[in-house]
């Protein structure tokens, strides 16, 4: 057996040759944090970058999500995915406001419009999709159900960066949207995240929020937190913003050889690349019905790490299934029968920059001869 592991991600790094004079520069500044230069370059780069106007970095991926609540005022109840990383419904959580779950589309992983309205209520205030593995929401439908009924949009899409619909970035979509630059990202800034907004005055108060509610030296206008970004992580990100495209494009050939591979495997389902999107190859996540493919996606599982290889069940078990939300009516198993399906069926396989051939091979060999 290969002694090497096979991680499902490792994170895309800067070189230190051009790191370590940026970090020279920040020790001659003596400016660490609070809005410095690097701050504001990696908040223009990032801008440009993505094709939005306003942006506004995070210490992490979750605060956007909390701040973005705040920043709408959100009350009463949001409407969510059961189908995600815990943080979404937790920022939900520590707002003091009620999620309520909605069953998802079996061929995305997305939140399932068709299942919006039924949950609507009159304490609902917003809608919190996600666009999992970087796969777009059917945003118009999701947006037509938002506008009939007077709700809020935030996108969860920490999975979605540089994603973009027929030219234009998913990030417009909505009255916000949240982004991660965790290191296990397609673009990180070692931790990091940032909130997307479409008015200037939006972005002030985001800033505020941020910031402690400071809008000047001794004037709080709201009960803000901490939570802005260093300039060692900026300095990191205008780096890592210089490669993430190559980045993207080796995902993009790794996926096209799991795929070439493994669609005539029975009992293994891969998601589709759709007509018109840019997608950044986030994760690759296979779905896997024990009875087609004669092997319980657990035993895949654990067969994997026999050979030192290590995929991940993302996402298991469902955040509706944790003890802080199972109570919920909405949390009850008979009302997501399609997020348990794809919670008992989903692996992720390794998907990174740095996967050569030959561990994906590997990886394929596994997966294709069950042993």
């Amino acid at each position: 057996m290969p002694d090497k592991s096979i991680t499902v991600t490792s994170p895309l790094l800067p070189s230190l040759d051009d790191f370590i004079p940026m970090l020279k520069d920040i020790w001659d500044r003596k400016w660490l944090t609070n809005n410095g230069h690097y701050h504001k370059e990696l908040e223009k780069a990032l801008a440009e970058y993505l094709g939005v106007e306003y942006i506004s970095l995070f210490t992490n991926g979750t605060l956007p999500l909390i701040t973005a609540l705040q920043a709408m005022r959100i009350t009463g109840e949001v409407i969510t995915t059961p189908y995600s990383f815990v943080a979404t419904t937790h920022s939900i959580w520590w707002n003091g406001l009620k999620p309520v779950f909605v069953d998802v589309d079996e061929k995305t992983g997305n939140i399932d419009p068709e299942k919006i309205e039924a949950a609507i209520t009159p304490h609902t205030t917003a809608i919190m999709p996600v666009h999992v593995y970087g796969t777009p929401c059917n945003t118009a439908r999701i947006q037509e159900i938002a506008d009939i009924y007077g709700l809020k949009v935030i996108y969860d899409a920490a999975h979605a960066f540089g994603v973009r619909v027929n030219g234009e970035s998913i990030l417009k979509q909505g009255d916000m949207s949240t982004l991660s630059f965790h290191a296990t990202k397609v673009y990180n800034t070692v931790e990091g995240g940032a909130l997307i907004c479409h008015d200037a005055a939006t972005k002030k108060r985001i800033d505020y929020l941020k910031n402690f509610g400071f809008a000047g030296e001794t004037t709080v206008v709201a009960p803000g937190i901490n939570s802005k970004m260093d300039e060692i992580r900026a300095a990191y990100g205008l780096l890592n913003l210089k490669q993430v495209d190559d980045a993207i494009a080796k995902r993009k050939a790794t996926a096209e050889r799991y795929r070439a591979a493994l669609k005539d495997v029975p009992g293994i389902r891969m998601l589709k690349d759709l007509e018109g999107v840019r997608h950044n190859y986030a994760y690759f996540p296979i779905f896997v019905d024990e009875k087609e493919y004669g092997m319980s996606r657990d035993t895949l599982y654990a067969t994997l790490q026999e050979h030192d290889i290590y995929g991940r069940r993302y996402f298991y078990p469902l955040i509706s299934t944790f003890s802080a939300y199972k109570g919920l009516e909405s949390a009850r198993p008979d009302n997501l029968p399609v997020a348990h399906k794809l919670a008992d069926q989903v692996l992720c396989l390794p998907m990174f920059a740095g996967l050569d051939s030959e561990s994906t091979d590997r990886i394929i060999d596994i997966v294709v001869n069950k042993k």
